[in-house]
């Protein structure tokens, strides 16, 4: 029979504890550090990609802190080993080191009072800081865990990089069979514990026909019309509302001159849901509409010059998953949050997170601390006021050491 554990007694152990006080303590002395951290860090481009700057100054910084089997893998990923007391599981804390923002973005932090304004600097530079924060408290207190914690920036967590880097950590990577849970620590806001997974599959759908002139060439196939009869179709499918379940036409073009039937078109599609089955049948009944609304262009007007074909490219394909709330990850972040005054709330969203649940690995992600807005915008901010950041950072903090064992006598 399972032990039934007392999470909420586990974490006030640990908050009550002299080296965990200590932890504290150092947090807050080195607060405007992390802040410096921060801003180094911003400062330093990572358009999707393109991460190989940050990359390698995470990398000396990983080393600096005095972590063990510092390395970069072959996906670009940047790690390094803080050994526990007990030859157990391996724990991993991770936070990405992408932004959306493409190359050529200017990413100069402007300080504004305790305000930090930049692109990318809360999603997710500000977590690459605050796990580093974590390291020099932990080294300072003397805190051991019976588990390892591997700390790790990975690349790829945004948009079109697909998770790459944490699912090559889970797929390709030296550690992938040690791995025994996972903590992904994105965006400042601590209140949000990411328990599920939100799957998403990404196309560009291309339609392709013979072209010809707009009046010579009258009544012959037109890729056009068949991507527009898929779009209408994709707007009336009906999905759930739970679990949630979403598509989106989110990118057209094609054609070359307003007096040519096209030879191209094309569309970007993007389909999401909370479970992977409703995300099969979503992708299902796609597909099912791109044939059926060629097929009826083919039928529709002359095949003569040729007919219409199309050629559906994948651009991102993120598993969906979930970690049960009753999970001990779920429950000692819940804890740790209730015990540092938030209120935490359970939700659904994609992130690095969802590869290791799909996987059916306990993961979570959690805040690093403080508040922020206007993410994946050119208005990026956090603000850094020292209290309600060191709060937030040391209800995580707690939710790691619980995670992966901190002994308390």
């Amino acid at each position: 029979m399972p032990v039934q554990r007392d999470h909420a007694s586990e974490i006030a152990a640990i908050t009550r504890h002299p080296a965990f006080k200590e932890a504290v303590r150092v947090l807050e002395a080195e607060h405007d550090r992390t802040i410096a951290d921060i801003i180094t860090l911003t400062e330093i481009p990572a358009p999707p990609f393109k991460e190989e700057k940050r990359a390698a100054a995470y990398l000396e910084m990983l080393q600096a802190h005095g972590l063990e089997d510092v390395e970069q893998d072959e996906i670009g990923n940047v790690m390094g080993l803080r050994r526990g007391t007990g030859n157990g599981g391996l724990i991993v804390i991770a936070a990405h080191l992408d932004t959306v923002f493409p190359e050529g973005t200017d990413v100069t932090v402007r300080r504004e009072g305790t305000k930090l304004f930049a692109p990318g600097v809360g999603d997710d530079t500000r977590s690459l800081a605050v796990l580093l924060a974590f390291v020099r408290a932990m080294d300072a207190a003397g805190i051991r865990t019976r588990n390892d914690i591997l700390f790790v920036g990975d690349v790829g967590e945004e948009g079109l990089g697909d998770l790459r880097g944490v699912r090559h950590l889970f797929t390709k990577g030296r550690y992938r069979d040690k791995i025994a849970a996972f903590i992904t620590v994105d965006s400042p806001q601590v209140e949000k514990i990411v328990v599920g997974g939100v799957g998403s599959k990404r196309y560009s759908v291309r339609f392709k026909g013979p072209g010809g002139h707009s009046f010579q060439a009258f009544g012959i196939v037109n890729p056009m019309y068949a991507m527009a009869q898929a779009i209408v179709e994709l707007g009336r499918i009906q999905v759930p509302a739970t679990p949630r379940t979403t598509f989106c036409a989110s990118i057209v073009g094609g054609g070359s001159s307003v007096n040519a039937i096209p030879e191209e078109t094309w569309i970007d599609i993007d389909l999401r849901s909370e479970s992977a089955d409703e995300l099969a049948r979503l992708d299902a009944r796609c597909r099912a509409i791109v044939a059926a609304a060629v097929e009826q262009e083919n039928a529709t007007r002359s095949t003569s010059e040729g007919a219409i074909t199309v050629e559906i490219k994948a651009l991102g394909d993120r598993p969906a998953g979930n970690t049960p709330v009753d999970a001990d990850i779920v429950q000692y972040a819940t804890a740790a949050l209730q015990a540092h005054g938030f209120a935490p709330r359970h939700e659904a969203s994609s992130t690095d997170a969802n590869i290791p649940m799909s996987l059916g690995i306990p993961a979570i992600k959690i805040g690093s601390g403080g508040t922020g807005g206007r993410a994946h915008s050119l208005g990026e901010w956090i603000d850094v006021e020292k209290t309600a950041s060191v709060s937030g950072m040391t209800a995580s903090l707690a939710t790691i050491l619980a995670t992966a064992g901190f002994p308390t006598e």
